[in-house]
């Protein structure tokens, strides 16, 4: 199993984290994800600076 990314905040995943979830480097709002450093970043963003969201877990 994948290492779970956690919020830097509140410690939590990413489906489980309460905290107002922006991009910790434009400040946008859209298709926002945790990436591994425990921060959130818009899609434009995470390509720009080649992050990566957590992988979606499958259920099956």
């Amino acid at each position: 199993m994948a290492e779970r990314f956690v919020c830097s905040v509140c410690d939590l995943t990413e489906d489980r984290c309460l905290c107002e979830k922006y991009c910790g480097l434009c400040q946008g709002l859209h298709n926002v994800r945790l990436c591994n450093d425990g921060l959130y970043y818009c899609l434009d963003c995470r390509e720009a600076c080649d992050l990566q969201a957590q992988e979606a877990e499958s259920h099956g």
